[in-house]
């Protein structure tokens, strides 16, 4: 069993994203069976449309932003909750002025990503 406070876990750069930072909360070693991660996006970031071989379940925490999944754009806020199916194209725009943040829960198997495009929707 683990315990710690988010602001201990060091953030990362996500290579693909502009200006996102990504925080493994519990990684593969410490659950048996899924990774909890925290995406932070200031205002104007994002993740460019990619695909992962592993299913999404997201929660937002804080901002506003637009996803894409597959040929829909949603706009999301505080409390609302997002489900990526595995091998669907998707993607990440902050729309509001505050930082955008969600907690991701991914299963612990091979994720292979691939970016589809430079430009979002």
């Amino acid at each position: 069993m683990s315990v710690k406070h988010a602001v201990d876990v060091e953030a990362k750069p996500v290579s693909a994203g502009q200006d996102t930072t990504i925080q493994v909360l519990i990684s593969s070693r410490e659950g048996p069976n899924f990774a909890l991660r925290k995406f932070s996006m200031q205002h104007g970031g994002g993740m460019p449309r990619h695909t992962n071989t592993v299913e999404h379940e997201q929660y937002v925490l804080r901002g506003m932003a637009r996803i894409g999944i597959e040929d829909q754009v949603y706009e999301v806020r505080a409390g609302d909750v997002v489900f990526i199916p595995a091998g669907a194209m998707h993607f990440y725009e902050n729309i509001g002025e505050e930082p955008f943040e969600f907690l991701c829960v991914v299963p612990n198997k091979e994720d292979r990503i691939t970016i589809v495009g430079e430009t979002n929707c």
